[in-house]
């Protein structure tokens, strides 16, 4: 139908169909039909002839009126889409863990605004259940997200920028606490807190996967929807929680983080974007983010 309210705002501005056949280049019997397919879809007569060519009938005027809006809109997202498919779009929408802005996110933006001052980014601090809604409804272009991300890398062009070390919440009173490292095995038998899976898919099965590794099943006594809110009850209930080591250079009251010194126990650090033709923008941002990741990580990753 688009096209045919496209051709008919052609006809009323040539005031004839002759004119305007020929200024869309088809035939004008051609476009007379398309105008009468037109009138039967909306219901009602839109031209009326004249000795001097055509005009539009009321309902005409109010189709254009409402019509134009929608049709100006309509070609400056496909105008924008096409940018995009040719690797010339300026704006990526990113979704990013505000947990991880600082060691990866903050560093690659630096890079980018240096070598790529024509970029922007809007940015969207969100969890990894809402990136990935997000990835799925076109709502974001690139998500930066943790290992749970695995869970949609099928759905989405996908890249391991990092494998990082893991580390231990603990309450700050706790025995274990003053430790430079803890082997996950000496948490048996502890209360462990987990968080909402809804938010975090996947996040739990990671931390029984690296105690079953250890040679026990954790006890979750409590799942809440959040890592600020985990950290909480963490210290509240005197439990503990694992998490990528990066959370070292962070503080929470009451909180201690202490490495982990199982070799095995790693948290991936994946990047997510759109299928089909990478544009050049995320080309970029993907590159700035991989040399921020080799930063942190201390070694690339295997081709």
């Amino acid at each position: 139908m688009i096209d045919r309210v496209r051709a008919l705002l052609t006809v009323i501005e040539e005031g004839s169909v002759n004119r305007a056949a020929v200024r869309l280049r088809i035939t004008q019997p051609a476009l007379s039909r398309q105008m009468k397919l037109l009138e039967s879809e909306v219901g009602g007569k839109l031209l009326e002839r004249e000795t001097s060519g055509v005009k539009p009938t009321g309902l005409g005027h109010t189709l254009v009126k409402v019509m134009r809006p929608v049709i100006d809109s309509y070609e400056a997202a496909l105008a924008e889409v096409r940018r995009q498919a040719r690797g010339s779009g300026s704006e990526l929408r990113v979704g990013f863990l505000i947990s991880a802005a600082q060691s990866i996110l903050t560093p690659a933006m630096e890079r980018l605004r240096k070598d790529h001052p024509e970029i922007r980014l809007k940015l969207h601090d969100m969890s990894p259940k809402e990136q990935i809604d997000a990835l799925k409804s076109g709502g974001l272009d690139l998500a930066l997200i943790g290992q749970e991300g695995a869970v949609a890398a099928r759905d989405f062009h996908s890249l391991k920028l990092c494998s990082l070390g893991v580390c231990v919440a603990l309450s700050n009173g706790d025995p274990l606490a003053c430790r430079k490292k803890i082997s996950i095995r000496e948490l048996a038998g502890r209360d462990f807190i987990g968080v909402d899976e809804d938010q975090m898919p996947g996040r739990n099965r990671w931390i029984t996967s690296l105690c079953r590794t250890a040679g026990f099943k954790p006890r979750f006594i409590a799942t809440t929807d959040g890592i600020t809110h985990v950290l909480s009850m963490v210290a509240s209930e005197s439990a503990v929680t694992l998490l990528p080591d990066y959370f070292k250079t962070t503080s929470h009251p009451g909180i201690t983080f202490v490495p982990v010194s199982d070799a095995r126990a790693r948290w991936d650090f994946i990047v997510l974007w759109q299928r089909g033709k990478t544009t050049a923008c995320t080309t970029a941002l993907v590159e700035a983010l991989k040399e921020a990741a080799l930063k942190i990580s201390g070694s690339p990753l295997p081709p």
